[in-house]
């Protein structure tokens, strides 16, 4: 193969000629490649430079988009799970009375949630089934902070079950569990503190533990 083609170089009828260097300065569109701008491509290449890039949009940052009233809806919801656990900070209320004067404007609302038996589960009715299932009526901002206040609701059957059956009066085991419950009730605080400010801002807030389930229910 290497004498074949050996043999055909050789037997080339004309040589190769090389385009002079000169040709290629003297072309009319390397001159036009090497001119410098007219006038009138100046302010275009300067409005492509001077184009900033498109920034990222942030997903929890919803402010321009969500109403004032699907704000204040999803605001609320976050009040379902702190009334209905309010009752695990008894022991740090009576140690700190701070947080019984920061949450006494919550005092009527936490009046008419106890105010019958029914009221807390006729709520969860409410927000699942006509507020996170209702996709016509409310936004997926809406839909979605329910559904984190109703996941946190659930999740409080754990600490209920576990403070019915283990209720010791004293001792090492007394702390622990008094630990316990102060622990669940800050949680709910800082759970409604978050959630509700920044629904408000028309973000979307993430909790802890519930994001991940809420986001699986929510269409």
């Amino acid at each position: 193969m290497a004498s074949a083609v050996s043999l055909l170089l050789l037997s080339s009828p004309r040589p190769l000629h090389r385009r002079p260097s000169g040709l290629l300065l003297s072309s009319p569109h390397r001159g036009a490649l090497l001119s410098p701008p007219g006038p009138a491509e100046v302010p275009l290449r300067r409005r492509l430079l001077a184009a900033a890039p498109p920034r990222a949009s942030n997903n929890n940052d919803n402010s321009g988009a969500v109403d004032a009233p699907d704000r204040l809806v999803a605001a609320v919801a976050y009040l379902y799970p702190f009334l209905d656990g309010a009752h695990h900070g008894r022991f740090l209320l009576a140690q700190f009375p701070f947080f019984s004067a920061l949450l006494r404007p919550l005092a009527p609302a936490a009046r008419l949630f106890h105010s019958s038996p029914l009221t807390p589960f006729l709520l969860f009715l409410t927000l699942y089934f006509a507020v996170v299932r209702n996709q016509q009526a409310f936004s997926r901002f809406v839909r979605f902070n329910a559904m984190q206040a109703v996941v946190l609701d659930v999740l409080l059957i754990f600490p209920d079950l576990l403070a019915q059956s283990f209720a010791p009066s004293g001792g090492v085991g007394f702390e622990i569990f008094q630990s316990m419950e102060s622990t669940v009730f800050l949680f709910l605080l800082v759970s409604l503190v978050y959630g509700s400010g920044a629904c408000l801002l028309g973000k979307t807030p993430r909790l802890p533990i519930v994001a991940d389930a809420a986001e699986r229910q929510v269409m």
